[in-house]
């Protein structure tokens, strides 16, 4: 049996807000944007790189539910993933190294977290290298 975990969904206050925040300064692709009826509107994201997006919207889930905390988004080079998104205006906090495991942090508009999380060859399992 598959199970792919591939959509993620996020509560938000401010459907453009957000919107903007992950397309202009994370780096998301928008995968679509639509307005089925009845007040429903639905957007869906991806990170570069990722089989996993993420939605928001108007008319599905409750904006008030408790936020998503400690998505990791893997990368080759978290200083350099750091250094991009606060040149586009996102808070990330410093780099901390976990043992071989480097992470930096930011929150989205909402409040929903992220970690950025690269594992270096010095943490890697020595079967898996």
């Amino acid at each position: 049996m598959d199970m792919r975990l591939e959509l993620v969904p996020l509560p938000t206050t401010d459907v453009e807000r957000t919107k903007e925040f992950y397309v202009d300064r994370v780096g998301f692709r928008l995968d679509h944007d639509v307005e089925p009826g009845n007040g429903m509107r639905v957007v869906q994201l991806t990170p570069p790189g990722s089989a996993c997006s993420i939605a928001f919207g108007t008319g599905f889930g409750d904006p008030g539910a408790p936020r998503v905390a400690n998505l990791h988004l893997v990368v080759d080079d978290v200083e350099a993933v750091r250094g991009e998104l606060v040149a586009n205006g996102v808070d990330v906090s410093s780099v901390a190294d976990m043992g071989g495991v480097l992470y930096a942090y930011f929150n989205d508009p909402d409040g929903n977290s992220w970690a950025l999380q690269q594992i270096t060859a010095d943490a890697r399992r020595p079967d898996a290298v």
